[in-house]
């Protein structure tokens, strides 16, 4: 099982990194972030959609929030829609989903993480421990700011030192 502090650690990461790469995407034209470049997802734009829809996703898993037929969480039907085509609003729906999956582990206890989730999807029922899928959404958005990182290094954008143990040293020369 995973602690509780290292828990906390992913949260900031991500905070972190979705701060420092959005600020970077932010200094490219519209036209350069949603160009079609072959990624995955298509382009940055397309990239950061979806690592906000899927943290959506398992934010509304964790919190018990109830969603109609057919949808993953509420207004998301798929991985791959983007409901933001406008990068500031993107921007700004980041920060708020950032702010609720910090709120939310900062709420978590041992005994939640140990806890079962139990997922519906497609009408099977899918049980296990908390902190699997807890991992699992650290470890997705990592692997996907991943490619943006890629993305952005080939437009010239350097985004720097990106591991963790990076932002950990610095928060621990600060006091933190």
């Amino acid at each position: 099982m995973v602690s509780l502090d290292w828990v906390r650690a992913l949260a900031r990461y991500n905070r972190f990194m979705n701060d420092k790469l959005y600020g970077l995407a932010a200094t490219l034209s519209d036209e350069e972030r949603k160009r079609d470049v072959g990624a995955f997802f298509g382009s940055i734009h397309g990239t950061f959609n979806h690592i906000l829809l899927a943290d959506r996703v398992w934010l509304a898993r964790f919190t018990g929030v109830k969603v109609e037929p057919g949808l993953m969480a509420p207004g998301i039907r798929s991985l791959d829609q983007e409901p933001y085509a406008d990068f500031e609003e993107l921007g700004r729906e980041r920060t708020l989903t950032d702010d609720e999956l910090t709120a939310w582990v900062a709420d978590l206890t041992d005994e939640r993480l140990a806890a079962p989730l139990v997922i519906e999807r497609r009408g099977q029922s899918h049980e296990s421990p908390l902190w699997w899928s807890v991992a699992h959404v650290f470890n997705h958005q990592t692997h996907h700011r991943g490619q943006i990182t890629t993305l952005l290094m080939q437009r010239g954008c350097d985004p720097g030192v990106t591991d963790l143990v990076a932002m950990l040293r610095e928060e621990h020369a600060q006091g933190g």
